[in-house]
């Protein structure tokens, strides 16, 4: 039985219901699975867990700079355990965009950070309009428009693909073995 730490990097809390949802799948495996969360205050300890999994999501292109300092810090763990991450992000909502080589906020990422995680996974993020104040409703809806998404300011857009995440956590269960 392995001891597996999720580590989640989110804005909304989108990020946080995969990670949940990895943690049940796993733990119904039978392992042991915790959720910490990371930010830019605080990160998980990771002494005690065989291996780590970091979910991160996208804002304005971009992960959270806490997720490569996390990376950085704890390079030689990652590389050393079954590791591996996923990122949510709104243009994998397209097929062709749910691939590391394909998805260019994946693939820029990976360019700038040393760890070469043995799992990748991509799902498709979530659109809350409803969640979002002004400045950030006004830009989302801007880049949706330009990209051919959904632009209802009252609209709710889960693009999550979660028979993807539940394949992510039998990849991921299969690591441990």
């Amino acid at each position: 039985m392995a001891r597996i730490l999720l580590v989640c990097s989110t804005v909304d809390g989108h990020t946080l219901e995969i990670c949940e949802r990895l943690r049940d799948l796993v733990q119904k495996a039978g392992h042991e699975a915790s959720v910490e969360m990371l930010t830019s205050e605080s990160e998980p300890e990771t002494g005690s867990f065989d291996s780590v999994v970091i979910g991160a999501s996208i804002r304005y292109g971009k992960h959270r700079p806490a997720v490569a300092a996390f990376i950085n810090k704890h390079l030689k763990l990652l590389e050393a355990t079954p590791s591996a991450f996923f990122s949510v992000n709104a243009v994998a909502r397209k097929p062709d965009k749910k691939d590391p080589e394909t998805n260019p906020y994946v693939r820029k990422f990976l360019q700038n950070i040393a760890w070469r995680p043995r799992l990748i996974g991509i799902f498709g993020g979530q659109i809350n309009y409803p969640s979002y104040g002004f400045f950030d409703k006004t830009m989302i809806r801007f880049i949706m428009w330009m990209t051919k998404g959904p632009t209802d300011p009252n609209g709710k857009f889960d693009f999550t693909d979660w028979d993807d995440v539940a394949a992510f956590a039998k990849k991921l269960i299969s690591l441990q073995d």
